[in-house]
């Protein structure tokens, strides 16, 4: 069962916030994204964040060198979701030849784009040269970029952070380097390299790279609800946005963001139910790709994530903990709905 949100194709006038995104020849719907999560981003979580109002949606980050060498667990990672109609590709590696050598594997996926990843800082990728190790070598970047636009048929966008300190902010020269080897898109996450997730993304990185940079910006960093969506959207001008953390156990982050924007002032509520519901959907998919034994493992964390700030959820998530049924998630999830007397949004048969 899907949750239905009428407001998802309202018509009713917005402030221009809403709006499809043309990239090369490839106009995406709209500009809500959900971002290449290591260990979140799978197939299953995809469908229901598309189920449950994003336009686009990124596969994990994968090794350009693991494809390349045909590694079957990375190219697992690539497998549209079945309710998938657009899908971007996030590819991490240190130089053009690896994406090269990459790409005939990307492209039997059908992507509809490749991301090259330039932001991630966990050190297993950069001391392979790989991720925000090349916001140091500006160079290195057009020439991925430029000998894949010249290798594939589909569009080549680019995630990055500010710069890899304080000290080297670099974020506009690599925004111009890109756009001269031939991108078509670029996402900005406002933090240096050093800075990791510390702090605050600084959202007037965002507002400058709009108002310099000819290509389509997307904006990504500190979007943990749909204000905060809607705030970066006004005050940076950005294009659209990218949920990362914030969309984790919370799918519905995409449908309150447009009802925030179509519908001001109106209330968006999810029950406990509802949430639950999406939580088996995402279950039931994973078991069709994985296994039933694997998804139920692979979903406790999933499950911490969906039951934070519900009420009395803890014994929920430690009975689930044991379960290596689907059945067994059900039967725990139905007694806890009755604990609280949850009456809307049944749960279904799985």
């Amino acid at each position: 069962m899907k949750i239905k949100y009428d407001h998802l194709n309202s018509k009713t006038d917005s402030p221009g916030l809403l709006k499809p995104i043309a990239i090369g020849n490839t106009l995406l719907p709209g500009n809500l994204f959900l971002a290449p999560l290591a260990g979140y981003s799978e197939a299953a979580f995809r469908s229901v964040c598309l189920e449950n109002g994003a336009d686009f949606t990124y596969t994990e980050m994968v090794s350009a060198e693991a494809l390349a060498r045909n590694n079957k667990k990375t190219i697992e990672l690539l497998r549209p979701a079945e309710n998938e109609a657009l899908l971007g590709v996030q590819v991490f590696g240190p130089e053009y030849k690896t994406f090269l050598r990459a790409l005939p594997r990307i492209l039997t996926f059908g992507p509809t784009l490749i991301d090259i990843n330039c932001g991630c800082s966990v050190p297993k990728v950069l001391k392979t040269g790989s991720g925000a190790m090349l916001l140091q070598h500006p160079q290195k970047i057009h020439d991925i970029i430029k000998a894949l636009v010249q290798a594939a048929p589909i569009p080549v966008t680019l995630k990055i952070r500010s710069g890899w300190d304080e000290s080297s902010i670099n974020f506009l020269e690599i925004a111009a380097v890109a756009g001269d080897a031939g991108a078509s898109l670029i996402t900005l996450h406002p933090r240096t390299r050093a800075g990791r997730f510390f702090g605050n993304a600084d959202w007037e990185q965002i507002k400058k790279l709009k108002a310099e940079c000819p290509l389509p910006v997307i904006g990504s960093g500190d979007l943990f609800s749909a204000d905060d969506a809607l705030r970066m959207l006004s005050e940076t001008s950005c294009d659209g946005v990218m949920f990362a953390r914030g969309a984790i156990g919370n799918p519905f982050i995409f449908a309150r963001t447009k009802h925030c924007i179509t519908h001001p002032g109106e209330e968006f509520t999810i029950s406990p139910a509802q949430k639950l519901e999406v939580f088996l959907m995402q279950l039931e998919h994973l078991a069709r790709i994985k296994g039933e034994q694997t998804a139920c493992r692979e979903m406790r964390k999933q499950l911490a994530a969906y039951t934070k700030g519900m009420k009395n959820a803890k014994p929920l998530r430690e009975a689930c903990n044991k379960a290596e049924t689907m059945t067994r998630y059900r039967r725990y999830i139905t007694a806890y709905l009755e604990s609280l007397g949850e009456q809307s949004g049944p749960v279904r048969n799985i």
